[in-house]
């Protein structure tokens, strides 16, 4: 059964500068979320940083969730991994989507603004049921 999540756009570059979020692939698990961001930002080895995606959401229905995956290539590549490993989205939660990176690496880390840093990104599924 296909659920409604509701999507609010907060930075007017979304589907303009910066791609609306899209499935990769036909088999892409999830959407890609890019940096919606002003100017690259460095990321220093150890350092972490919250990094906005100019989204909102509204899933609006308690026994579901989402979620935010990392990119396997930048945590086996780079080191750049979820700075909380896994972002669990409360149903009730309409707050702009601030996805936590760590740079767990040995070298800095550059993002650039419209960086896919995050695939597989919203996979809404049961929260609970105990």
């Amino acid at each position: 059964m296909m659920k409604k999540i509701d999507v609010k756009i907060l930075d007017p570059r979304v589907g303009q500068q910066f791609p609306l979020p899209t499935y990769a692939t036909s088999g892409s698990a999830g959407l890609d979320l890019r940096a919606c961001l002003d100017d690259a930002v460095e990321l220093a080895p150890g350092a972490t940083t919250l990094l906005p995606t100019g989204l909102a959401i509204h899933i609006a229905d308690p026994s579901l969730a989402a979620v935010i995956l990392p990119r396997s290539g930048l945590g086996h590549k780079h080191g750049v991994v979820l700075g909380n490993l896994v972002g669990l989205i409360d149903s009730d939660y309409q707050g702009q989507l601030m996805v936590s990176v760590w740079n767990r690496g040995q070298q800095s880390f550059i993002i650039e603004p419209g960086e896919t840093y995050r695939a597989d990104g919203l996979c809404a599924g049961r929260a609970g049921g105990i």
